[in-house]
């Protein structure tokens, strides 16, 4: 028995169970808390930008406001009046406001945004309304009331706020099925942007966090849902052992930040020595290296394993009319903006009211004294004759009032006291009306001028409260970390070849590499097998492993070289290829899946080197040659399906390897991208040139410093850094600086003498600059001297840096440039100058590359050719024959080799 009831009865009578469904209170009831959590608790209204409950703390502080500061507590107790809910969410509440620096003034410990201190209890803290709080969120005149809950008190509905002061202070929450995330944004670019938009102009907003840090807004979206913001710490390098971070991200502090790190260390994911917490005023973390760790590669493991980067989904959501909205902070604030235009409007309209209504009783009060109609009541016994008296008196002289005399008018008169009236000076009643028809005609221009008043009003609001209030998180764009590529190797990686067995658990086998817990493993067998699997302690992948080492996604510079047997008894073949990507544990075949297939030899070269092997076939019938030489570099580059070439169709004996090779791949381009401050080979920003494996950029800071570093795509630079290009071993470095010490300015010409150390080439005092710095091989300069009291200006003098001083070392002082007071140093054009054509590069090692290709699953025999040394035809001879014609043209994607 099935009843639809909305109360709930479980009856079991005579062993029969009523089941009673429930469906329409819940519905009722659920719907009536979810809509009470969403309008009453945790979405702000757009109108205002407040939560009920910040609403009513605002509301009692400007109850209580009397210019001192009151005991929280008490603010909380009053504010319980309106607020149906405890004192603990209130407090809570009120010190989050109290943290953003804007509507309330604080005193005592209300707790760091920065270390996540929490703030004193409420009755040892203390707080008043701020002067920006004052001024531009409360009106009462323009304010619209309600009853309080209980029906004791008047509350506003919304407070007249004329700024946007949600996406100022930000708002989150989390409701029944509906949440919000509206990031802070800075105080003077809101301003900013509400003129624009008053203006008519495109405009854009990006958040702006009280903890600093830098922030990619790229994908950003308005705020809107799918949107996301990544945020950093600033990381920087005190020295080679230790970094210091000096601001945090977003919805982070020191305490959780720290945390992370220590964390990410005791999982074996970045090494550190210790860790030091020097935060006061200011952020201050020092993480301190063990000696061989690099700084550069530590900063990017901070990012990829601790909260030094985050990840924010921004959601605008906010109510409008007693429901939810979903807007971004563009729209945001364009509503704020337009409305408080319409409260300034509303003001005026006000103020345009009360200066009338001034002038109104300023004339009539006027009339009444100068005439002396106060007289003509003398005779009058009654009330209504006083009124009548009066308004008879006043006929005459009011044709210039703008409105009808009211009996409200005439009473206001009558309560004129007589002292007043013995005092009255005409010329002041004038002064008085005059000043008043003046603030009358400027409150019509305002609003015949609305727009204009409302861009003044906002550059007052900046110019009153902007001071202090710049923008504290940088604006950047930064690359994703390759976590593979940062992560500290410290677990050992063993194979059990014959057994087939790879792990970190297999401690007696043979020992192959480190590697950490998120990489992964590619493996090679003897019958022509690959698989790509997940580093764990004892994995099965198959058996007579030929080669084992940990797989770099994407990586298209390790080459494979590889000749083995099509089947029982087929022919041998010979193929180069790259395994770029392939789904993980899953097994490949890299012969042509005939039964019996086998690889006769193997190697895995990290720099596309091809080496000559020695192929010996076994006698058998009418051979007459049984050995001659394959070099891999005449071998064209293809995909790993391919079938590869034919290198015999006789037995072979065995292959052995004769020569080791170079690199057959050519040079790589690289270039710095600016915009993120990186090195990238994907053609983005400015091409820095092409290296070879041993080649080295140049790298000088404007603080004086030269070093040169190795082409990494996840090397740091310092914002300082003034040059970036190719170093080249013998070309000077040419430069003029001031000596702090001896106050004189000093030429020098030299060169890096030790690639991996870092040159200070100018003096260590503190005074000390570096004018100007040039690798050309001939630069020049200009010098403008400053002129001395009494004495004509010295003329420009050109300064050629090869005739001036020879090339020296890196620690000489240099020579003088002049005794004279120098203005201004400049480079000019450099002297023509024949450099020798370098060899054109054979190989090229730049550490950490991506290149982004076709999934080797889709490769074919149509892919792209990347060796440098082509087959010239598609026909080959097999030495072990007198005839040239023995090629199968049925077997598909078969290439045969000279």
């Amino acid at each position: 028995m099935i009843e639809e009831n909305d109360g709930i009865t479980n009856d079991n009578t005579d062993n029969q169970e009523t089941i009673t469904r429930v469906t329409g209170m819940f519905k009722d009831w659920f719907l009536d808390y979810a809509s009470y959590v969403i309008l009453e608790r945790a979405v702000p209204a757009i109108e205002d930008g407040f939560k009920p409950v910040q609403r009513r703390i605002l509301h009692s502080m400007k109850d209580l406001d009397d210019g001192r500061y009151n005991k929280v507590a008490n603010i909380v107790g009053h504010t319980m009046q309106y607020h149906p809910h405890g004192d603990a969410s209130i407090a809570d509440a009120m010190v989050q406001i109290g943290q953003k620096d804007l509507l309330i003034d604080a005193q005592g410990n209300w707790g760091n945004v920065l270390t996540g201190d929490r703030a004193a209890a409420s009755r040892y803290i203390e707080a008043r309304l701020s002067k920006f709080a004052l001024d531009v969120v409360f009106n009462p005149k323009i304010t619209e009331w309600q009853a309080s809950y209980d029906g004791r008190r008047k509350e506003p509905i919304n407070l007249p706020v004329m700024f946007p002061l949600l996406l100022a202070q930000g708002a989150e929450g989390i409701a029944v099925g509906l949440s919000t995330k509206v990031l802070p944004h800075n105080f003077i670019e809101l301003i900013e942007a509400s003129i624009k938009h008053l203006q008519g102009k495109r405009f854009t907003i990006l958040p702006d966090f009280a903890t600093g840090g830098v922030a990619d807004f790229s994908n950003y979206n308005d705020g809107l849902r799918g949107g996301r913001v990544r945020c950093r710490a600033k990381i920087s390098q005190l020295n080679k052992n230790t970094l210091v971070i000096t601001e945090v991200p977003f919805g982070t502090t020191t305490s959780s930040l720290i945390d992370s790190i220590l964390k990410a260390n005791e999982k074996s994911k970045i090494r550190i020595k210790k860790i030091e917490d020097n935060t006061a005023a200011e952020v201050e973390i020092l993480v301190h290296l063990p000696a061989g760790i690099s700084p550069d590669k530590t900063i990017d493991a901070l990012f990829a394993f601790t909260s030094c980067e985050t990840a924010i989904s921004p959601l605008g959501c906010v109510i409008e009319d007693n429901k939810p909205l979903f807007v971004g902070v563009t729209e945001m604030l364009r509503r704020s903006t337009d409305h408080t235009v319409e409260l300034l409007k509303q003001e005026l309209e006000i103020k345009l009211g009360e200066f009338e209504e001034q002038w109104h009783f300023a004339s009539l009060e006027r009339i009444f004294i100068e005439n002396r109609i106060y007289r003509d009541i003398e005779e009058e016994e009654t009330w209504s004759g006083v009124i009548s008296a009066i308004d008879k008196g006043l006929q005459p002289h009011i044709k210039h009032l703008k409105r009808a005399i009211t009996e409200e008018d005439i009473s206001r008169l009558t309560e004129i006291r007589i002292k007043r009236i013995s005092k009255f000076d005409i010329d002041k009643a004038q002064q008085k009306i005059d000043a008043l028809e003046d603030q009358i005609a400027e409150t019509k221009g305002f609003l015949a001028n609305l727009i204009n008043y409302a861009i003044d009003y906002f550059k007052r609001l900046r110019s009153e409260y902007g001071a202090g209030k710049e923008r504290k998180t940088e604006i950047k764009t930064f690359g994703d970390v390759d976590a593979t590529k940062v992560i500290i190797r410290n677990t050992k990686l063993y194979v059990n070849r014959k057994e087939g067995f790879v792990g970190t658990g297999l401690k007696r086998d043979e020992y192959v590499c480190d590697c950490s817990d998120i990489d992964d493993i590619i493996v090679f067998t003897k019958d022509g097998k690959l698989m790509i699997t997940k580093v764990d302690s004892k994995t099965f992948v198959g058996k007579d492993i030929i080669h084992v080492a940990v797989f770099k996604k994407k990586d298209k510079r390790t080459i494979y070289n590889m000749i083995y047997k099509d089947g029982k008894g087929g022919a041998s073949y010979i193929k180069r290829f790259a395994v770029t990507g392939v789904t993980r544990d899953r097994e490949y075949d890299l012969t042509t899946g005939k039964p019996a297939s086998d690889v006769w030899y193997f190697s895995a070269n990290p720099n596309g080197e091809g080496e000559v092997v020695s192929v010996l076939l076994r006698q058998v019938g009418s051979i007459k040659k049984l050995k001659w030489d394959i070099d891999f570099a005449d071998v064209i580059i293809k995909g790993r399906v391919s079938k590869g070439n034919l290198v015999t169709k006789h037995a072979v004996k065995r292959i052995e390897l004769k020569e080791k090779g170079v690199s057959t791949l050519k040079p790589r381009k690289i270039w710095f991208d600016d915009t993120i401050q990186r090195l990238n080979v994907d053609g983005r920003g400015e091409l820095v040139g092409e290296f070879r494996g041993e080649d080295r950029i140049l790298v000088v800071t404007q603080s004086g410093i030269a070093k040169t570093i190795i082409p990494e795509i996840t090397a740091h630079f310092d914002e300082d850094m003034i040059v970036l290009e190719k170093w080249i071993p013998n070309k000077p470095i040419s430069a003029i600086y001031f000596d702090g010490e001896k106050e004189r300015h000093y030429v020098k010409r030299f060169l890096i003498e030790n690639e991996n150390r870092e040159d200070v080439f100018i003096s260590e005092h503190a005074s000390s600059v570096l004018e100007i710095v040039s690798t050309d091989w001939r630069p020049v300069a200009k010098i403008a001297f400053a002129k001395d009291r009494g004495k004509e200006r010295r003329e420009d003098q050109i300064i050629d840096f090869e005739q001036f001083i020879s090339v020296k070392g890196v620690s000489a002082l240099g020579n003088q440039l002049t005794k004279l007071k120098v203005n201004q140093i400049d480079l000019m054009e450099s002297l023509p100058y024949e450099q020798a054509e370098e060899t054109p590069a054979d190989e090229i090692d730049v550490v950490g590359e991506e290149i982004v290709e076709t999934p080797a699953e889709t490769i074919t025999e149509d892919t792209k050719e990347i060796s440098e040394k082509p087959l010239t035809e598609n026909k080959a001879i097999d030495p072990a024959k007198d005839s040239e014609s023995d090629i199968d043209a049925n077997d598909e994607g078969q290439t045969t080799l000279f």
